[in-house]
């Protein structure tokens, strides 16, 4: 069974966010981290904050190499709803850092794709576990 481009992309994003978090990504590796986010990107954090996406590009932009060790596994990937210029996928994500401590969250994901465009995040929601 083929998997979903939205569900894969989940899948390769976060292992994007761990290698660049984890230093494991070289520096020339945040246009493109940035470049699967829209302009118009908003995220609830898991503490209720809301982000747009200048403060994400700030906490990437600030955040290389700074969670050395960081492994992110992602399951219970599900479509919530697709249609032909986006869709609404959900996940589980468990964090775990070099010392052991880890956190699981549960995330609502949003996806635009235009013919012009390729899939961008718009709208992400992360709740703790």
């Amino acid at each position: 069974m083929r998997t979903s481009p939205y569900l894969q992309e989940v899948i390769d994003a976060h292992v994007e966010i761990e290698q660049w978090l984890s230093g494991a990504a070289p520096a020339e590796n945040l246009a493109p981290l940035l470049a699967r986010f829209s302009a118009q990107f908003s995220m609830v954090s898991p503490k209720g904050t809301l982000l747009v996406y200048d403060d994400l590009s700030a906490i990437f932009s600030g955040g290389h190499g700074s969670r050395p060790g960081l492994r992110i596994h992602i399951d219970g990937l599900q479509t919530v709803q697709e249609w032909a210029g986006g869709a609404v996928v959900c996940y589980r994500e468990k964090q775990v850092l070099e010392n052991g401590d880890s956190n699981i969250r549960l995330s609502t994901a949003v996806f635009t794709r235009s013919a012009e465009e390729a899939m961008k995040w718009i709208h992400l929601h992360e709740t703790f576990a």
